[in-house]
């Protein structure tokens, strides 16, 4: 018996050594973000949620979409967005916050991962990590369509926007190549005429969207969900 458990723990452990997150469990902004998961697992104790609800996940322009339910709507929606959400830190909470809800469908928009610091992934990285997302996500919801919004372009990172693209690029081709999963093209509407951010659709930090860049969401979006959803 100690032999077998002997054996069973070095299997975890390998598990754990070959997981593509390893390098991000002693992050601190788990610590940081982990307050807010909890209030993620209150709410799933307090409130109900239709079963065909639409799951909104993501970073800081999710959790501000304050006209979220009503620019859904008739979709019932269930929204879990944290300010500064990278896909490093949201793809380790992804079980606690996917796995409790039956849901329709998932749209996921996080863009913190590339924003010109000397922390910043490579493309690579962010393809792999919406992978992992992914492949959680399909753990309890095997059948539901994804959809990910295209990493918007913004004038306080267009420096880093070269490297954006190429993470955009990335995720669009496992996109396609993912059953039941899909990419939302987004920039072509917050570029201009010179191939630069509409800083109009912003609010003054020219990073989060105004009630007029989610307008331009609303519908890229929403005509997404109709397409696919109601095939």
């Amino acid at each position: 018996m100690n032999k077998i458990r002997r054996i069973s723990l070095v299997a975890v452990f390998l598990l754990a050594a070959c997981s593509p997150l390893k390098n991000y469990r002693d992050l601190p902004e788990l610590k940081i973000w982990e307050p807010e998961i909890v209030k993620f697992e209150n709410l799933d104790k307090t409130e109900s949620y239709p079963s065909d609800a639409v799951m909104f996940a993501g970073s800081s322009s999710i959790r501000l979409w304050s006209t979220l339910a009503r620019d859904m709507a008739p979709y019932h929606v269930i929204q879990r967005g944290y300010g500064g959400a990278k896909l490093s830190d949201y793809a380790i909470f992804a079980d606690r916050i996917f796995s409790p809800h039956a849901c329709k469908a998932l749209v996921i928009f996080i863009a913190n991962d590339i924003i010109g610091s000397p922390q910043d992934k490579t493309p690579e990285e962010v393809r792999k990590l919406f992978l992992n997302l992914l492949k959680t996500f399909r753990k309890s919801h095997p059948s539901s369509p994804v959809f990910w919004i295209e990493i918007t372009p913004t004038s306080s990172r267009w420096k880093v926007w070269p490297q954006v693209m190429k993470a955009n690029d990335l995720i669009r081709k496992e996109c396609e190549n993912h059953r039941n999963t899909y990419f939302i093209h987004t920039s072509f509407a917050f570029l201009n005429e010179k191939g630069l951010p509409k800083d109009e659709l912003f609010v003054a930090d020219k990073l989060h969207l105004n009630a007029d860049g989610y307008k331009v969401w609303t519908e890229l979006v929403k005509d997404e969900l109709n397409k696919v959803l109601n095939k």
